[in-house]
């Protein structure tokens, strides 16, 4: 028997949970981080690197999104459509 098992990339991680969330009435930026951290522990991309991948899924998609995420940037959270 054959096992092949599919490389999770971060961006495929990002797309997927994006696309799950369709009928949302918007998608967590900290809630989807999360998710993709515990997806792949060894994730080597910064928040903001992350934000940007799921912002960008987001508008594909149609998703509203929240910038949640607490930072020394933006320590108010933000909702955008």
């Amino acid at each position: 028997m054959t096992r092949s098992f599919h490389t999770v990339t971060v961006e495929k991680a990002a797309e997927a949970y994006v696309a799950s969330r369709g009928k949302a009435r918007f998608l967590s930026i900290a809630q989807a981080i999360r998710a993709i951290r515990t997806l792949i522990p060894a994730c080597r991309a910064t928040d903001r690197d992350l934000e940007e991948l799921l912002a960008a899924a987001s508008i594909i998609h149609g998703v509203p999104v929240a910038f949640d995420l607490k930072t020394a940037v933006a320590a108010e959270p933000r909702l955008h459509s």
